[in-house]
């Protein structure tokens, strides 16, 4: 039997700690988890964003005991609605609508507040004996045997795994000499809070308008948060604008069907882009979440799709420590990349795809997407299919993701 030594992650958002928690649930307190980033000592956590967790994500929360702590601040999506028009058409006429539970009882995805799900998962991982650091990663030293991490406050690791939580431009995956290939859309989301008159009732609307889509995200109360797509020096106008001038452009795509909309808080714009490692892993190094990869929010995908790496990467560590194997070795590592890394490429695929199809002028294309959006609207077995994929309930799905624990 191989001598396990400790877990490194760097990254302390949401994979970062989920992983942590699902480690140390799957492998007991033997086997040191120690979780590094600044960030860490900055709480509570002031992020302002929401986040659309999947059915099957949520899953994974409840299966390392955070879900029931922050349920009651959730918001379930109970509709959906797909609309294609310009920004000035006099209506927006429905294509596509999806409602229903992916199981009884089960809504496909639940809106929730960043701020609280770091907390909670921060808390968590205090009581339950995690190693929390404030501090980054200096450097690292991989070989056979281990691999050795610098802090920067000069203290130093010897582990079997070190993972990459850190982000998209990650630090570690750039250290590796693992490259990406990819490309930037001319495209930023604007991300912002609004409150409104009459309750949403649960529905979620995403208009596609030739600039990108401008989707309707449900929260608790008379509140919704905003993902909105224009490319980029027309979405740094718009955030740059007065509060009069920002509510103006606001009313135009939101319509007043919930009555008067004002923000909630200030909005920002983030650059979209599409990026995927050419490798998940290299020697005793996994990468996760946006340092493996990051893809167009079109399709809500990306928080989602990091928390699949974490189900599949705690599975095939904690299944390798029942074996004794070495948690870090080459073949624990390859069995993770290869189950993550065509899920990850065909999710691209499609939102690539669904980008160009949608975010244009095209008159053709517009009728080629409009009928397709309504054919799929009247064939219920397909969409159903297309909501288990998006609640992620499709294919090899990791235990974690089935709400089972490690």
């Amino acid at each position: 039997m191989s001598a396990q030594r400790g877990i490194v992650i760097c990254g302390g958002a949401f994979a970062g700690l989920a992983l942590a928690l699902a480690l140390r649930q799957g492998l007991g307190t033997e086997i040191p988890v120690i979780v590094v980033d600044p960030a860490l000592g900055q709480r509570p956590s002031r992020d302002p964003r929401a986040t659309a967790i999947v059915a099957a994500c949520r899953r994974l929360f409840e299966a390392i005991g955070i879900w029931a702590e922050i349920a009651d601040t959730t918001q379930p999506i109970l509709d959906m609605v797909v609309t294609d028009s310009r920004l000035d058409d006099a209506t927006r006429p429905v294509f596509l609508t999806f409602a229903g539970d992916v199981e009884p009882g089960e809504p496909f995805a639940h809106m929730v507040e960043n701020r609280l799900l770091i907390d909670a998962l921060v808390a968590h991982a205090e009581a339950a004996g995690i190693d929390l650091r404030a501090t980054v990663v200096s450097t690292y030293e991989a070989n056979a045997d281990l691999v050795s991490v610098t802090l920067a406050d000069g203290s130093a690791i010897e582990a079997s795994l070190l993972v990459a939580a850190d982000g998209a431009r990650s630090k570690l995956r750039e250290r590796a000499g693992i490259v990406t290939h990819g490309w930037d859309y001319d495209q930023s989301g604007i991300v912002v809070s609004v409150g409104h008159e009459r309750d949403h009732q649960g529905r979620a609307e995403e208009h596609f308008l030739p600039a990108g889509p401008f989707a309707i995200l449900p929260l608790k109360g008379k509140r919704s948060s905003l993902v909105w797509t224009e490319n980029r020096k027309e979405a740094s106008r718009i955030v740059g604008l007065s509060e009069a001038e920002f509510h103006d452009e606001l009313e135009r795509r939101f319509g007043l069907h919930l009555g008067e909309v004002e923000a909630l808080d200030k909005p920002r714009a983030f650059p979209l882009g599409y990026f995927v490692a050419r490798s998940f892993i290299a020697e005793r190094l996994a990468l996760v979440g946006d340092a493996a990869h990051l893809i167009h929010p079109i399709a809500g995908q990306g928080l989602n799709m990091g928390l699949k790496d974490v189900a599949a990467l705690a599975e095939v560590v904690v299944d390798a420590a029942r074996l004794g194997i070495d948690l870090g070795q080459a073949d624990v590592l390859e069995r993770y990349q290869r189950w993550r890394r065509f899920d990850t490429m065909a999710m691209g695929v499609a939102t690539n795809s669904l980008n160009f199809l949608f975010s244009n002028e095209s008159t053709l294309l517009r009728t080629v997407r409009d009928v397709g959006l309504g054919i799929v609207d009247r064939l219920p077995p397909l969409k159903s299919l297309f909501i288990r994929q998006a609640a992620g309930l499709s294919g090899e799905v990791p235990r974690l993701l089935k709400g089972e624990a490690l």
